[in-house]
């Protein structure tokens, strides 16, 4: 079972309230003893209280008196810098309470805004609107527009972006192939000049198993029977 929050209120009660004190007491001592121990930090605790005669400390009285008096020791700027009552504390508490109020009525302005929109969209009309909900719909869908403009423009960047080195790659690999064909021509050329110097050789030397009379063509292969060239199976 979940332990049933305490009201931070004043104990009427006389046997309760001195049932408290005295656990409430122990469990004091006791987190200021570990945290002097788990922090290594000087600390104190004087408890005043009508049920004892005699104040309660902790460490001890001497240790008390060591505390306070390295605390005496510290420019007053520095001793109420971080020192709080009852009545700061509480005004800490409320200061902090109304901004949590605060931003917890502007988030809720901001979604109740926003029903309002997506439900315009839907056709519904905006007759029973008064003229600060309608201001605030204005801010809404201005924001919301903005929005948009600035995704359609990283949109836009990165598809510009995208495209340019596109484009640069393309012309990389154009470049390198036409680097290639340039390289590759000098060997075409020199193909060709071989082919010219050898058919200019077979014009002045013409060989001996091809030559021509007439309208009759002489093959290098076989003899002028063309149909020894052949089997018969192709040409009876």
């Amino acid at each position: 079972m979940t332990r049933k929050k305490v009201k931070l209120a004043y104990i009427t009660n006389d046997s309760a309230r001195k049932a408290t004190f005295k656990k409430r007491k122990k469990g004091l001592m006791k987190k200021v003893s570990e945290l002097s121990t788990l922090c290594g930090i000087d600390a104190c605790a004087i408890l005043y209280s009508p049920y004892d005669s005699q104040p309660e400390v902790w460490p001890s009285p001497l240790g008390v008196q060591r505390v306070l008096a390295h605390f005496k020791k510290m420019p007053e700027m520095e001793q109420s810098k971080k020192m709080v009552n009852q009545e700061s504390f509480l005004r800490q508490r409320i200061a902090k309470g109304n901004e949590q109020l605060k931003k917890q009525r502007k988030d809720n302005r901001e979604k109740e805004i926003t029903q309002v929109m997506y439900q315009s969209l839907t056709g519904k009309g905006l007759q029973n609107l008064n003229i600060v909900d309608l201001n605030d719909l204005g801010w809404m869908i201005d924001q919301n527009l903005k929005e948009i403009h600035k995704r359609i423009e990283s949109l836009n960047k990165e598809a510009q972006s995208q495209a340019a080195a596109a484009a640069a790659a393309a012309a990389g690999q154009l470049i390198k192939t036409g680097g290639k064909a340039q390289e590759e021509k000098p060997a075409f050329d020199s193909m060709d000049a071989i082919q010219r110097q050898q058919w200019f050789v077979d014009l002045v030397n013409p060989n001996e198993q091809m030559g021509f009379a007439g309208d009759d063509m002489m093959l290098p292969f076989g003899d002028n029977n063309h149909n020894a060239l052949w089997p018969n199976g192709f040409f009876p």
